[in-house]
């Protein structure tokens, strides 16, 4: 069984897009301020506070992005991103790209630092089924650590995985240390780090099937 396991926020989501609007909601006019200290301190709350839902971790985010950005919150307003989560859209390239993996007979997971009550609303936006879900929720920690690639190992065996994500930190770095297959779906432009990381990388997910292909024969090799 081949399977291809995504990151859903950032790779097939436009997550930048739900937290600069979602911000701009609350402090009109703030939102790109917010977004990039959003950026800043998401991984840090992720990795102090491992124990918090993920609707928690945007609130406790958000508030330290306007604490930083001297932006006055309310504080009935501080969840505001974890009520508008549901109704982030897809970037428009992800239809096409999970429907030739699809038809090319490629099983589809997600591997998301989201909870399964906030990841249903994307996957009612998502236009391709996946045939499973593995969230923080389920995990007991959030990506970069290594436990939603073991719970997904665990449950599914594949024969042939390929993880494809936008995130270099959350996702490709985990993913190189644990050997696996990898495309990064570079969608900002950004340098990596470290070169050797990655292995495949697209600027979305159009020829995403041949680049997961040409991945996968080259770890096989």
């Amino acid at each position: 069984m081949r399977w291809v396991t995504f990151d859903c926020y950032g790779t097939l989501i436009d997550w930048r897009h739900g937290i600069r609007t979602g911000a701009e909601l609350v402090a009109p006019g703030q939102g790109e301020r917010l977004l990039e200290a959003y950026t800043r301190h998401e991984p840090e709350v992720q990795t102090t506070k491992p124990v918090l839902r993920y609707r928690d971790v945007l609130a406790e985010t958000l508030r330290r992005a306007c604490a930083e950005e001297k932006v006055d919150l309310a504080p009935d307003d501080a969840s505001i991103l974890g009520e508008t989560i549901p109704y982030w859209p897809p970037f428009p390239d992800v239809a096409a790209g999970l429907a030739e993996l699809r038809a090319a007979g490629w099983r589809l997971a997600l591997l998301t630092n989201c909870d399964r009550d906030l990841v249903a609303g994307a996957l009612r936006r998502l236009p391709v089924p996946f045939e499973a879900v593995v969230t923080a929720e389920e995990a007991g920690a959030y990506k970069p650590e290594f436990a939603h690639f073991e719970v997904f190992r665990s449950a599914y065996e594949p024969e042939a995985w390929v993880h494809v994500a936008q995130s270099y930190f959350h996702d490709q770095v985990p993913a190189h240390r644990l050997g696996l297959p990898r495309v990064w779906i570079n969608r900002l432009g950004h340098e990596p780090e470290d070169p050797s990381v990655i292995q495949r990388v697209q600027p979305g997910l159009h020829g995403l099937r041949a680049a997961v292909e040409a991945a996968y024969d080259e770890a096989a090799r």
